[in-house]
């Protein structure tokens, strides 16, 4: 059966490209063909960086997934900023965004979706990241992937994206991304993390 993953994150610069190109590189050494998507890439002045780099690795691990940028990156935008506020008057088509999909779907088995900013980052005035992942979940079998970091106050923002994510009805999994402050995030974090969740997961 094909499968999306669709990492998002608590905010943005936290790792979900990194995490994407993880997840790429998992799923192809298990023997899975690769795809990748971005539906939205802001801060683009000649081609979207996050995009360009992650299609360059998905097609050396499944060289059929012959797209271009475009296609892999249907939407982008040259003012770094929330897509809302970056379209200019551009109509972000989500039913576009789900047909890209399904379309790249055809030369993989596992389509990796990378999110931008966090789930409260909006598309247009009322709808927002949250609600794209919804859509995703609503119309393909994917599993959604929290990204959380290891810096200070990334409790509060852990927990605040867990219960939307419970809010909405998304089924995820989420994983610590454990790239900086690492000998303070054993001491002021990882003791209530260990406390309260019953399974932590690094990348």
């Amino acid at each position: 059966m094909k499968q999306i993953y669709f990492i998002t994150a608590t905010n943005t610069d936290v790792g979900k490209s990194y995490a994407s190109e993880v997840f790429l590189n998992k799923f192809a050494k298990k023997g899975k063909k690769v795809g990748y998507i971005k539906p939205i890439e802001t801060g683009v002045i000649d081609l979207p960086l996050d995009g360009t780099k992650l299609l360059s690795i998905t097609q050396k691990l499944n060289p059929s997934f012959d797209f271009t940028i475009n296609e892999v990156v249907p939407y982008q935008f040259k003012l770094a900023a929330a897509p809302f506020v970056a379209n200019k008057n551009t109509t972000i088509n989500i039913q576009h965004i789900l047909r890209q999909a399904k379309k790249l779907l055809k030369k993989c088995d596992i389509l990796i979706v990378e999110g931008a900013g966090g789930l409260m980052v909006p598309i247009s005035k009322n709808y927002f990241m949250i609600d794209l992942i919804k859509e995703f979940q609503n119309n393909f079998n994917t599993q959604t992937i929290l990204i959380v970091p290891s810096v200070l106050g990334s409790i509060n923002d852990t927990l605040l994206s867990q219960n939307m994510l419970k809010k909405y009805g998304i089924n995820y999994k989420w994983y610590i991304n454990l790239y900086k402050n690492k000998k303070e995030f054993k001491k002021t974090t990882l003791p209530f993390y260990k406390k309260y969740f019953k399974k932590i997961r690094f990348l």
